[in-house]
């Protein structure tokens, strides 16, 4: 299977699971560097996988997470560690959706942006907890 093309420009990417700043994948801590834009959500439900977690995107709720501008050297990583490319595992894909994306200040401003997100496979998540919050590290916390 080719290799996908990621975009030659900076793409947004939207994470909120393992590599959300600090927790055991953090995006901040990979190379080229992402840069930070701000919290965000994104439709669909979140479930518990155990040691990590994944979306299902649609539907009524709301999925927290954390929105960067990523290169496309970023780009192709993160498809390694998501294993969507080389390895095509079917756990997750990669898909392009619409983020609120949340811009502190003395008026809070929402803004919407197209971002990559690693939606995980229906299939996966037979059986599977929901995080009610919508919120990983939020879950995860309640759970210590």
């Amino acid at each position: 299977m080719p290799e996908p093309m990621p975009s030659p420009v900076p793409r947004h990417v939207f994470v909120y699971g393992t590599l959300r700043r600090g927790d055991v994948r953090d995006i901040t801590r990979l190379h080229p560097a992402p840069q930070f834009v701000g919290m965000g959500s994104v439709t669909g439900v979140l479930y518990d996988l155990g040691l990590y977690p994944g979306v299902v995107l649609g539907g009524s709720g709301r999925v927290a997470g954390e929105v960067y501008i990523i290169s496309a050297e970023l780009e192709r990583q993160l498809d390694v560690i998501e294993e969507v490319w080389p390895q095509r595992t079917g756990e997750y894909s990669k898909q392009e959706v619409r983020v609120q994306l949340r811009r502190p200040g003395k008026v809070p401003e929402t803004l919407e942006l197209d971002c990559l997100v690693y939606e995980i496979s229906l299939a996966r998540t037979a059986g599977k907890p929901v995080i009610a919050s919508g919120d990983w590290l939020e879950g995860r916390r309640l759970q210590k």
